[in-house]
């Protein structure tokens, strides 16, 4: 077990190769850049408690297992809260036991919300079952506008036109793919707070170990992963901006938003179809626009992932003392989330919250 800045140059390079070959080896989900070296460092940096446990056969890496503990022996995802795809990145046919694992890693408790698939010894601990859109570009852009016009011929046309149109109106419509400024990035982060307190929701932002970590992984840029910044521009401002991070064959789609001064032109379905035009190019097979119903996604998807959450746990007072505490909040979120005569009514209140909180 390694603390962040343990780990050797060989392991990362085995946990890296791990995941360039996941897609050949039958588990593409642990290709995903939440499942990186990359990823698990960053956090270390910007968060105490990070420890990586290195699982090695006749001497050499056969899984890697980062996470999250507490001096009581509270484990956690990596991340947890801002994570989209956790679990232990192995070799292919490696089997574990997640009680062995958890008791060789020192913890009574391991709570994740965006287990991947195929992570059967942790699947026992779900709680819960979700679904992840995804946008596959694999055969090209060409070939998902063409499934996206098949399904979706009115959203289709009508986003296209909106694009042409936010062109005649308001200036060149440029798109840049990698963006380096880091004024840009302000702008997205200042973006998506105002965007969290007007839906009433808590703004990520406002936590300084997540402005941290977002700020390093912007300017994290390794071979295949990378912290990517999209923008698109109109007339020489930026209207819409997304950050995400990438691996060899995974956009993981992470943070977006928009100027609400162009809120008519839909600038952030503008932006992800160019941002699937350019990942297209560049090899990438998906995006990952993870878990979580929006309007947005179900529009752009062309499958779904699963992601889990849940705790996996030893017999242990510490464990039945986390559980005890987190299960019944877990319940009524996920219950809420999961019915429209709940849900609405609390979007409704919160969005009403969230203009008296603006207007403070």
């Amino acid at each position: 077990m390694y603390r962040p800045g343990e780990l050797g140059s060989a392991d990362r390079a085995a946990w890296t190769a791990l995941q360039s070959k996941a897609h050949l080896n039958g588990s593409p989900e642990l290709a995903n850049p939440f499942l990186s070296p990359e990823f698990a460092l960053a956090v270390g940096r910007a968060r105490h408690g990070v420890r990586i446990a290195v699982v090695r056969e006749d001497g050499e890496p056969a899984a890697f297992f980062p996470f999250q503990r507490t001096a009581a022996g509270v484990g956690r995802a990596v991340g947890l809260g801002v994570s989209d795809s956790q679990g232990l990145v192995h070799r292919p046919g490696f089997a574990w036991d997640a009680q062995e694992l958890l008791r060789a890693c020192g913890l009574a408790v391991w709570e994740f919300d965006h287990l991947v698939e195929g992570q059967t010894p942790f699947e026992a601990g779900a709680s819960g079952t979700f679904p992840s859109p995804v946008m596959d570009i694999d055969q090209g852009y060409e070939a998902y506008l063409s499934r996206l016009r098949a399904r979706s011929p009115k959203f289709t046309r009508t986003t296209l036109a909106k694009e042409r149109k936010l062109g005649r109106d308001a200036g060149e419509v440029r798109y840049v793919h990698h963006e380096h400024d880091p004024a840009a990035l302000r702008t997205l982060m200042a973006w998506k707070s105002a965007q969290y307190r007007r839906t009433g929701r808590s703004d990520r932002f406002a936590h300084p170990w997540i402005n941290q970590l977002v700020q390093q992984l912007f300017h994290t840029r390794s071979e295949p992963f990378a912290g990517i910044l999209s923008v698109l521009y109109v007339g020489g401002r930026p209207v819409a901006a997304h950050f995400g991070l990438r691996t060899e064959r995974v956009l993981a789609c992470w943070f977006p938003a928009y100027d609400t001064a162009f809120a008519k032109y839909s600038p952030g379905l503008i932006l992800h179809l160019r941002m699937a035009e350019a990942a297209a190019a560049d090899g990438i097979a998906y995006l990952d626009l993870g878990r979580g119903h929006k309007e947005y996604k179900d529009s752009l998807k062309t499958r779904e992932l699963l992601v889990s959450e849940g705790w996996v746990t030893r017999r242990h007072p510490v464990a039945l003392g986390h559980r005890a505490r987190r299960a019944p909040v877990r319940a009524l979120r996920n219950a809420v989330l999961s019915r429209p005569e709940l849900f609405e009514p609390a979007d409704r209140i919160l969005k009403r919250m969230g203009k008296i909180r603006s207007k403070g």
